[in-house]
């Protein structure tokens, strides 16, 4: 009955279903883990800007590296902008999925290392290998507070670096770039730009600071989890009903063939008199 379990069919369809089980089961266990990292982001963030604002020179150095778990803190730091120095940032995009730059700033301390100072987006000008005008900084000491992030590399943003940039243009937020740049130490990452005080007085005209992370969605990598989950368990009962319809027709088969042989028999043979008197 089940000697078709050894036909190369089923053999190759058994040997899908046992690899098929353990790999959607790992892709399962690879999205829960991708929710966890997510909510353990967002748990992360929501500290990180409850947190009160403090020196950027307590979680930065010049030539470090900014601690992950310190990310989106708020700092604060006061200096002088030097506008000879600014860059602008290539391919960001705002809240509403327009293309421009960020103005990324030096701030001159006192001490004469700087800060970098992402101080918000500018839409991109019509020529992509022009800068855009962008509004100066203000003059004179301020003091700046925003959250601090870390140096950009090509793992951490997708984006690859690029030679024959026009002057004025990067395409990443390196403060290790920048302080080879301008020849003075930069504290390791930089400031993305909430307050100024004192506020500019062309406010409205200064670029458009940039909103907050996203910390409360959580994607929907938990319910691609069970649904992998599901497909594993419904390999095996995939498996055994096409076993039983299997089964099923095999049956159907012999009892036809057994019916077939009666019918060929011809019923109940005559008797030899009555065949020599029809003769």
């Amino acid at each position: 009955m089940y000697r078709f379990l050894l036909s190369r069919q089923w053999v190759i369809l058994t040997l899908v279903a046992l690899l098929m089980v353990p790999a959607f089961t790992w892709l399962g266990f690879w999205q829960l883990n991708r929710h966890e990292q997510r909510v353990e982001r967002n748990d992360l963030i929501a500290a990180s800007l409850a947190a009160p604002a403090v020196p950027m020179t307590d979680l930065s150095s010049a030539g470090g590296a900014v601690d992950p778990d310190d990310r989106y803190r708020p700092v604060t730091a006061t200096g002088v902008y030097d506008p000879g120095h600014e860059v602008v940032v290539r391919h960001r995009e705002n809240d509403d999925g327009a293309m421009g730059y960020y103005v990324l700033t030096p701030l001159v301390r006192a001490d004469g290392s700087a800060v970098m100072v992402n101080r918000g987006w500018v839409a991109a000008g019509r020529e992509v290998t022009r800068v855009p005008e962008v509004a100066a900084p203000p003059g004179g000491e301020v003091t700046v507070t925003g959250r601090l992030m870390a140096d950009e590399s090509t793992g951490s943003t997708g984006i690859r670096e690029r030679s024959g940039l026009p002057d004025g243009m990067v395409m990443m937020i390196s403060s290790q770039e920048r302080a080879d740049a301008m020849g003075v130490p930069v504290l390791g990452g930089y400031l993305e730009l909430t307050a100024t005080d004192p506020e500019p007085a062309d406010g409205e005209a200064q670029p458009a600071p940039l909103p907050e992370p996203d910390h409360t969605g959580i994607g929907a990598h938990f319910a691609y989890a069970v649904q992998w989950w599901l497909f594993a368990a419904g390999v095996p009962v995939g498996w055994v009903l096409l076993l039983r319809r299997e089964v099923q027709d095999q049956r159907r088969a012999d009892a036809k063939a057994a019916a077939g042989g009666g019918d060929g028999a011809g019923g109940p043979a005559r008797e030899p008199a009555a065949a020599a008197g029809a003769s």
